[in-house]
């Protein structure tokens, strides 16, 4: 961000103040809330003034985090960068009405209680939170300041493409609130370019578009594959099929269920939560070589992976171009294998294509998944050459330096903008300035109004 010297200023030699509104964010290990982490603590590393506005830790087991539970409001330093928590509802249970009423939560707590910080350079929010994306595109147009939204996931394609109950009649509302959003942008980052079409149609221009695409957050695995093996109960000779991450509906795990009930000698594990795991345990009644693992800490999340033979990733066949799943990079970082359970056409498939690590079967396909996985198994060379291409792919596209420079360059080519054009597309309201910038925590906020 022009601070190459090290000093963390910009070109004009100024320390730069920033606000992140996203509403995942550490302690959260997996999904969306790494990535706002690293990026976050990166620019507070380099020396500018960082605050973030966040929700409370809830994900993936869409469960309040013991140690925020019962707080309304909370203010805390992390990684020398101020967070700025809001409380908001948390559905167990995944429906468009219950997700609008998460996001109406978090929408009406944040918006009449933004953060007390003094007036930004800039706003950058990570979509797809509706809430989000609202509250931090009025509080740039608010304050003149640039605003650039990062699209992670797109929630009215999710609406229409996850599955989930009520979705077709919540898309058109999602994605009417999405173009209100992106168009008020300064530039928009995505984090594939098969994003790029749903963006464009939503009204944003295509040369306000830059892809930013997500880094491997993890570390390579340190320790040998069998002495992790030897710990989880994973006998030398067993095919472990692993499965890492929130288990939603968009994922149809249902897939890995069925692989299990086909064929007991392949073992399959299920490692995370969400609000399918109670679904998906009772579907698993009866499949003894199917076990659950609950999430496990950071150290050893990058040993788990490794000690898999496969690691399986698996979307519904509605999903195409509303996500790209995650847990892609730090799969490819592993070293192991990938087997993709995804649409043909989707950025999931294009992603693995790219990589060399895995190979494609048709979605919701149990038997499709599993001939694959007995097809690596049979095969130890070839799984190994396959595993060997994503640590390559890590190194060449996806390590951590070079997706915190595609932020650093996307930041400041929005400061470089001056003018009506630095304020965004639809900039309004007057300035604001002082020690509290739109209102203090307990304020009344700036007037109006939610992944």
């Amino acid at each position: 961000m022009g601070d190459a010297d090290g000093t963390g200023r910009d070109g004009s030699g100024r320390r730069r103040r920033l606000l992140l509104v996203s509403t995942n964010y550490a302690p959260e290990h997996t999904g969306i809330g790494p990535y706002a982490t690293q990026v976050a603590e990166h620019w507070a590393a380099h020396g500018h003034e960082t605050h973030v506005l966040a929700g409370m830790p809830h994900y993936p087991s869409w469960s309040v985090d013991p140690a925020y539970r019962g707080a309304w409001r909370r203010t805390e330093v992390r990684g020398g960068v101020t967070v700025h928590r809001r409380r908001h509802t948390v559905p167990r249970c995944q429906t468009a009405a219950r997700r609008a009423l998460f996001e109406g939560s978090l929408l009406a707590h944040q918006w009449v209680a933004p953060p007390r910080m003094p007036r930004p350079d800039a706003v950058v929010a990570q979509l797809p939170s509706l809430a989000g994306g609202v509250v931090a595109a009025r509080l740039a147009a608010r304050w003149r300041v640039p605003f650039v939204p990062v699209v992670q996931d797109l929630m009215g394609a999710a609406a229409a493409q996850s599955g989930i109950e009520g979705g077709d009649r919540a898309a058109a509302a999602a994605a009417r609130v999405e173009a209100y959003v992106l168009g008020r942008a300064t530039l928009v980052g995505v984090i594939h370019e098969t994003f790029t079409a749903r963006v464009t149609a939503l009204g944003v221009p295509p040369g306000r578009v830059r892809v930013v695409p997500n880094w491997s957050h993890v570390a390579a695995p340190s320790r040998p594959r069998e002495e992790t093996r030897r710990r989880l109960g994973w006998a030398p000779d067993d095919t472990v099929v692993l499965h890492s991450g929130n288990m939603g509906l968009k994922q149809g795990l249902e897939v890995l269920v069925g692989a299990a009930r086909l064929d007991p000698g392949v073992r399959v594990v299920l490692m995370g939560d969400g609000n399918q795991r109670e679904a998906l345990g009772r579907l698993a009644a009866g499949v003894p070589n199917l076990e659950f693992l609950p999430p496990v800490e950071d150290a050893e999340f990058p040993e788990v992976l490794a000690a898999a033979d496969v690691l399986a990733v698996t979307q519904r066949a509605s999903v195409l171009d509303m996500s790209v799943p995650s847990k892609l990079t730090s799969y490819f970082a592993a070293g192991r294998p990938v087997v993709a359970s995804v649409a043909d056409g989707g950025g999931t498939a294009q992603e693995v294509r790219r990589s060399g690590a895995g190979v494609l079967v048709p979605p919701e396909d149990p038997g499709a998944l599993l001939e694959a996985v007995r097809k690596l198994a049979a095969d130890p060379d070839a799984a190994e050459a396959l595993g060997a291409e994503g640590p390559r792919r890590v190194a060449a596209h996806l390590s951590r330096a070079a997706g915190l420079a595609r932020y650093d360059a996307l930041l400041d080519e929005v400061l470089a903008v001056t003018g009506d054009e630095a304020s965004g597309a639809g900039a309004e309201g007057a300035s604001v300035t002082g020690a509290e910038g739109a209102s203090g925590d307990g304020g009344a906020g700036v007037e109006g109004a939610e992944r």
